[in-house]
């Protein structure tokens, strides 16, 4: 053990020397080969940016990893000049996006859907709600059914949902013999896809500050109306969510899953030994909690304020029509504004109710606070980045590169999914592979049809969230084991086979979508991945599906736990 200790740790420092050695011999060359006019518009201004994500790739943190692709651009774009390298990275960089107003009001929106997460499980709605279901299912399709409507229904966050659903959920799932690998999976399978279409939600806002650029408004639109017309082309969330419903319907598993949901209807639910949350101290919630505890803080009261605030900041109040007034509102004012009603009117309903005492609200402050630092830093980071590479004329260059290169922006769609599988799954983080990514998207196709660059948007928010459903160090990952009090490495192992058919799926119909730009590619879409499930069942019932029916070394059945 003392010697693994010891490998590990030199290949760490060999590792860091070796990037320490590559990052310095880039800025030697840079020197060196310094344009007479300066880095901008040439592509040196790609490169901090393309730093920052080998840098991700490579050491699997992203915080640290940005910071070192601000600090590469700060230097080009002060030609190493110290004092303005500093200038640069705190007052035309982190200063100059923390004291814009439409950025505080994106960071203030996530704080407060943090509170108000932590208010409603604080409250006991989620917990009322795993109760009515214990009574009125009785079926294990419709527990599992019923486990991922929990999931869409709690759609403003997906680290508020891992959290909730499989602490609330297990009980039921337990009762009718479903695997903590298949309830691991519904937690997961749910939360990013159902938030990354949600309008109002958390993921909604990074997205729409990601987007915030001006070539988004050249081409007539802000970043929040340029999410909402993703949410059709993210082929990859919207088939996440047709696969839950279909594999429970058809009571259909392969790969290892199939195994353990096997193993599950002989009593054991977990097909391991290893039980690494066992004992571990959950959330105290509040034990006289109601359904509507849940349903009025999101559906009545959070929603609508935003909706209304969101069109009042549109003009909707002056004359002009709601689909206007929703196209051209402030998404950053209108969240915020929204938000922090809906926070008050839950606050004050709970009190009312005395679902919470007053104590237990203002302890939710702060925690809902510290449940969104993550998010937050890797948007600040990923915010500034963008905005020195923006002043280093990465759009430009961009541009020029494209120029002559119509040919191949159909597939470009495709090509970004895959990059963005792959720096999010390295990474852990889909948010901070968004943040990267995304203002590269919108250089690269703000010159061609519109209708191409949404869907180019989509592809990249797509892979996004598929490398971060499967990689083994991604907080929400992490998370949905826990929920389920699923081994880890057991959850990874049986979701890949299943979010891997997803994203070949959706793959292939952003193929499609680069030259078909329809709403009708996804409804077929939709329908292919009901008919590729439905003739892998055939299959599997005709014997003929072997290698993915999860045979081969079984380990040693244990007794259920539960």
């Amino acid at each position: 053990m003392a010697v693994d200790s010891i490998t590990t740790a030199h290949i760490s420092h060999v590792r860091a020397l070796i990037i320490t050695a590559v990052i310095a011999a880039l800025l030697l060359v840079a020197f060196l080969t310094k344009p007479e006019d300066g880095y901008n518009e040439t592509f040196w201004s790609l490169v901090p940016a393309v730093l920052a994500i080998a840098l991700a790739l490579i050491t699997k943190e992203v915080y640290s990893s940005l910071f070192i692709g601000i600090l590469f651009g700060a230097m080009l774009y002060a030609e190493f000049n110290f004092e303005k390298v500093l200038t640069t990275v705190v007052d035309d960089g982190f200063l100059a996006v923390l004291t814009e107003p439409w950025n505080v009001g994106i960071l203030m929106f996530l704080v407060i859907l943090g509170i108000i997460g932590v208010l409603v499980l604080k409250s006991g709605g989620t917990k009322a709600y795993a109760e009515w279901a214990m009574t009125h299912i009785k079926s294990r399709p419709m527990a599992e059914l019923a486990t991922w409507a929990l999931g869409v229904l709690i759609f403003v966050d997906d680290y508020f949902n891992c959290l909730t659903v499989g602490q609330v959920m297990r009980s039921l799932t337990d009762k009718f013999k479903v695997s903590r690998a298949k309830l691991a999976y519904l937690i997961d399978a749910t939360a990013a896809p159902i938030c990354i279409i949600a309008p109002i939600s958390s993921w909604a806002a990074a997205v729409s500050g990601s987007l915030r650029d001006g070539q988004i408004e050249e081409m007539g639109m802000n970043g929040f109306e340029a999410f909402l017309r993703t949410i059709p082309f993210n082929f990859y969330a919207l088939f996440s969510i047709v696969m839950i419903v279909t594999i429970v319907l058809l009571k259909f598993d392969f790969g290892p899953m199939k195994r353990h949901e096997d193993n599950a209807l002989k009593g054991d639910l977990f097909s391991t030994d290893d039980r690494p949350f066992e004992g571990v101290k959950e959330e105290k919630i509040n034990e006289n909690g109601h359904i509507l505890d849940l349903v009025i803080p999101i559906i009545v009261f959070l929603i609508p304020s935003c909706i209304i605030c969101l069109v009042y900041t549109g003009g909707a109040f002056d004359g002009v029509s709601f689909i206007d007034a929703f196209a051209d509102c402030d998404a950053s004012l209108g969240l915020t504004y929204g938000s922090l009603i809906g926070l008050l009117l839950t606050i004050v309903y709970m009190v009312a109710r005395k679902a919470a005492t007053f104590q237990s609200i203002m302890d939710a402050l702060p925690a809902g606070f510290r449940n969104m630092v993550p998010p937050i830093l890797i948007l600040v980071f990923a915010w500034t980045l963008c905005t020195i590479t923006g002043n280093l004329g990465s759009t430009e260059y961009v541009d020029s590169l494209l120029t002559d290169a119509d040919s191949l922006s159909n597939f470009l769609p495709a090509i970004f999914m895959i990059l963005a599988c792959f720096i999010a799954f390295a990474t852990g983080t889909s948010w901070g592979t968004m943040g990267i990514l995304l203002p590269i998207v919108v250089a690269t196709f703000h010159t061609s049809d519109t209708d191409l660059m949404i869907v180019g948007i989509s592809a990249c928010l797509a892979g996004a969230v598929f490398g971060d459903h499967v990689s083994p160090i991604s907080d929400t990952t992490i998370m949905s084991s826990a929920g389920a009090q699923c081994s880890h490495v057991v959850h990874v192992s049986t979701h890949i086979p299943y979010a891997a058919l997803v994203a070949l799926m959706a793959f292939v119909f952003y193929v499609i979508a680069g030259f078909w730009q329809s709403y009708i590619v996804t409804v077929i879409g939709m329908a292919a991945m009901v008919g590729v499930l439905f003739g892998m069942k055939k299959l599997q019932d005709a014997g003929k599906l072997g290698f993915l029916d999860g045979k081969g070394k079984e380990p040693e059945p244990t007794e259920a736990s539960e």
